[in-house]
C-alpha cells in the first residue's frame, strides 16, 4: 500500500537542483502574491466604482485595468525578450521584482487616497506592474530550462504549473479574506512576499549567461517573431490560447458574479478566484506523476472545447457551488492546454532563441488575459456579465473546432520528444 501511495506521488529528485529549487519557491511566492494583489484591485474598483456608477459601467471600469497592463506589454515585450537573450536573466528578474515591490507600496499608501485620487493611482500601478510584467516573463521561461537536465524540463514543466496553481488557489483566497482589514493589508502583505522572492532569485545558482554577439536589437526582435510565424506547431498553440483567454476568460468579471449575481461578498471572490485554480493543480499532479505519451496535440485541442462548455455552464450558473465547480472544470481544462503549449515551445526552440519567443508568447498570453478583461468590460458594458460569459464559452468551442482543421501539425502532434531542438 505504501509503495503503491508513493508511486503516486510526483517525484521530488528535480528539487535536487539548487538553481530551479530557489527559482521554483519564487515563482510560487510571485504567483500567489500576484493572485492577491489582482483580487485586491478588481474589488476596489469595483466597490469604489459602484459608489456612483452602473453595474455595467462599473464593470467596465475592471476591464480598463486589463488594458492599463496590456499596453506597455504590447509596446515592451519585444525589447524584454531580446534583453533575457542579451542580459543576465537573473539579473533581470532580482531588478524587475525590486520594481514590483516599490509599486506595491505605492498601492498601500493609494489605499488611503479618497475616491476621486484612488481609482486614478490604481491604473497607474496597473501600467506600472504592465512593464515590470513585459520583461519579467521572458526572462522567466528563458532561464528556468537551463536550470535542469534537457530531459527533466518536462517534469520541470509540470512542477512548475503544480506550484503556479497551488498558489492560484491560496492567493485569491487569501487576498479575499485579507480584504476583510482592507485593502491596505492585502498589499502589504503581498509587499512581503514579493520581497522574500526577491531573496531566492539572489541567492539561486544559475549557469553563467551567455549573451548573444554581433546582432542587433532590431534584428533579433525580427528573427523570434519570424520564426514564431514559420513554426506552426508554435504558432498554433500560442494563437489559440490567445482567442480562448481573450474571448473566454472570466477572471475581471469574477468580482461582478460576487457581488451582484451570486451575492457572496469578498470571501466568495477568493473562492471563485481560486476554483479553477483547483481544478488545473489536480491535473497539473496527475500530469507530474503521469505525462502524457501520446496524442498530445488531440489533448490540447479536446481540453479547449471542455473549457468552452464549462464556460456556458458557468455563465448561466445562480447556485455558488455549481458555480465553483464550473469554474474549476474550466481551470482543468486549461492546465491540459497550457501543459502542452508549454512543453511543445520550449522543447521545439532554440536556447538562443528562448527570450524572444518567450516574448512573443507573451505578448500573446497578455494580450489574452490583460487585453481580454477590456474585452470582458466592454462587452459586459453591452451584453451583461452574463452576456459577456456567454460569448466566451461560445467562441471557444468554435475555436477549437477551428483550429483542428487550421493548424493539422499541432492537432495531430504525437510526443513531446518528436519535436524536441
Amino acid at each position: 500500500m505504501v509503495r503503491r501511495i508513493m508511486a503516486r506521488i510526483p517525484s521530488l529528485t528535480i528539487f535536487r537542483h539548487q538553481g530551479y529549487r530557489h527559482y521554483w519557491i519564487a515563482r510560487q511566492l510571485i504567483s500567489a502574491e500576484r493572485q492577491m494583489v489582482a483580487v485586491a484591485m478588481g474589488w476596489q474598483i469595483y466597490d469604489l466604482a459602484r459608489q456612483t456608477r452602473s453595474v455595467e459601467e462599473s464593470a467596465f471600469l475592471i476591464g480598463m485595468i486589463g488594458l492599463a497592463q496590456f499596453a506597455p506589454v504590447f509596446l515592451l515585450s519585444l525589447v524584454g525578450g531580446q534583453a533575457a537573450d542579451r542580459i543576465d536573466r537573473k539579473m533581470i528578474l532580482v531588478a524587475s521584482n525590486i520594481v514590483r515591490c516599490f509599486v506595491i507600496g505605492g498601492l498601500i499608501a493609494g489605499s488611503f487616497l479618497p475616491t476621486a485620487s484612488a481609482i486614478p493611482a490604481i491604473f497607474a500601478a496597473a501600467g506600472l506592474m504592465g512593464c515590470v510584467n513585459a520583461f519579467t516573463p521572458a526572462a522567466s521561461n528563458a532561464l528556468y530550462p537551463r536550470l535542469v537536465p534537457r530531459e527533466e524540463l518536462p517534469t520541470a514543466i509540470a512542477w512548475n504549473s503544480l506550484g503556479f496553481q497551488t498558489a492560484a488557489i491560496f492567493g485569491p483566497a487569501a487576498g479575499g479574506f485579507l480584504y476583510i482589514a482592507g485593502p491596505h493589508v492585502v498589499y502589504a502583505t503581498a509587499a512581503a512576499i514579493s520581497a522574500l522572492a526577491v531573496i531566492m532569485f539572489t541567492t539561486m545558482q544559475a549557469p553563467k549567461h551567455e549573451p548573444l554577439k554581433n546582432v542587433r536589437g532590431l534584428s533579433m526582435m525580427i528573427d523570434g517573431l519570424r520564426y514564431v510565424r514559420d513554426n506552426k506547431i508554435v504558432l498554433g498553440a500560442i494563437s489559440l490560447d490567445l482567442v480562448v483567454v481573450f474571448f473566454g476568460g472570466v477572471t475581471a468579471l469574477l468580482p461582478v458574479f460576487a457581488r451582484d449575481i451570486l451575492h457572496v461578498g469578498t470571501e466568495g471572490l477568493g473562492l471563485l478566484r481560486g476554483a479553477p485554480a483547483l481544478g488545473a493543480a489536480i491535473i497539473a499532479f496527475m500530469l507530474a506523476v503521469r505525462p502524457f505519451g501520446s496524442r498530445v496535440g488531440f489533448w490540447m485541442m479536446a481540453s479547449i472545447f471542455i473549457y468552452g462548455a464549462a464556460m456556458l455552464g458557468f455563465a448561466v450558473s445562480k447556485v455558488f457551488w455549481l458555480s465553483l465547480l464550473m469554474l474549476a472544470i474550466t481551470g482543468a481544462a486549461d492546465m491540459i492546454s497550457m501543459y502542452v503549449r508549454m512543453s511543445l515551445i520550449q522543447l521545439a526552440t532554440p536556447d538562443g532563441m528562448r527570450g524572444r519567443v518567450s516574448s512573443v508568447s507573451y505578448i500573446f498570453i497578455a494580450a489574452s488575459n490583460e487585453l481580454g478583461e477590456f474585452e470582458s468590460g466592454v462587452a459586459a458594458r453591452f451584453l451583461g456579465p452574463v452576456g459577456a460569459v456567454l460569448l466566451g464559452g461560445t467562441v471557444s468551442i468554435i475555436a477549437a473546432l477551428a483550429w483542428f482543421r487550421l493548424f493539422p501539425a499541432l492537432t495531430n502532434a504525437d510526443r513531446f520528444e518528436d519535436e524536441a531542438q
